[in-house]
């Protein structure tokens, strides 16, 4: 008889209560450090917090990776009953989440850590996928090696509307922060082999903005695995988030598209207003 198999992810996959619940993944937080104090990501703070702070204080938090240890104490919960564990990571380019989880998994026989090589629901759709194939019946190591390899398919992108958390953060100069305001510039930010990268740059309001980002992302929606995409958000208008998920099932009527709020780390590093249209691409044949 096969082991059970738990999927497990850290808090950076932003899927969302509902889907945690849904496909029963257990959750490792991140550490954020916000005016002097620790919060763990998801529990006690929230990304509203970070925003709050940040206008009263001009202060952006930090956030750190669970250590070893924490992994360690993570991985004996997961696997006392006997059963297989696959930990999906932020991308290993953008924290040690992920070098922590492998050499802790070491001490266990049957816990096995994929590299997303992305983040936010990048991450969160292969866990979705890693959680069908569970039910499925599929081994633990299988699970982990099936994913790996569709690592590459995921394209995850983002458009910021200011690009202040960005600057604060020192992932932008201030000159080109200014130049975007000026010109109303909204660059979409998208993730190649686990490295963000700044894509192609918008310009005008938000709203409209984003009707031209969803249809450069979407198109015609024959290339793009349906069964899942995700509109993820940091913290933008509900008419705004309405306006692009409409847009999505106009051109994929069949699709299942999910909400999903961004959580402490994609907030921390872009700020409010920041929403991105995610999914996977079908294998090539």
């Amino acid at each position: 008889m096969s082991k059970k198999v738990i999927i497990c992810s850290d808090s950076t996959t932003d899927l969302g209560p509902e889907l945690i619940r849904q496909y029963d993944v257990r959750i490792l937080p991140l550490t954020v450090t916000l005016g002097g104090r620790s919060y763990t990501d998801g529990v006690d703070i929230d990304p509203d917090m970070i925003y709050r702070h940040y206008e009263e204080q001009k202060e952006l938090p930090k956030t750190a990776a669970p250590n070893i240890e924490a992994f360690c104490r993570f991985f004996e919960e997961q696997t006392k009953n006997g059963d297989a564990v696959v930990c999906f990571t932020i991308s290993r380019t953008m924290s040690s989440t992920y070098n922590n989880a492998r050499l802790a998994a070491a001490n266990y026989p049957d816990v096995y850590v994929v590299d997303t090589k992305n983040l936010s629901t990048g991450g969160g759709l292969l866990v979705v996928a890693a959680a069908e194939m569970a039910k499925s019946g599929m081994a633990a190591d299988e699970i982990a090696k099936a994913c790996a390899a569709r690592t590459p398919l995921v394209d995850a992108s983002f458009v910021v509307d200011d690009l202040e958390f960005l600057h604060k953060g020192g992932r932008c100069s201030a000159v080109a922060a200014l130049a975007a305001g000026v010109l109303q510039l909204k660059p979409c930010i998208s993730v190649h082999d686990g490295k963000m990268g700044v894509g192609k740059k918008y310009r005008g309001k938000f709203a409209r903005v984003l009707q031209a980002y969803v249809a450069d992302r979407i198109g015609d929606a024959s290339n793009i695995d349906l069964s899942h995409v995700f509109v993820t958000h940091a913290g933008c208008d509900d008419a705004i988030v309405e306006q692009c998920v409409a847009q999505v099932k106009a051109a994929a009527p069949w699709g299942e598209v999910h909400v999903t709020r961004a959580g402490c780390t994609v907030s921390a590093h872009c700020g409010r207003n920041t929403l991105g249209v995610l999914f996977m691409h079908q294998p090539k044949e």
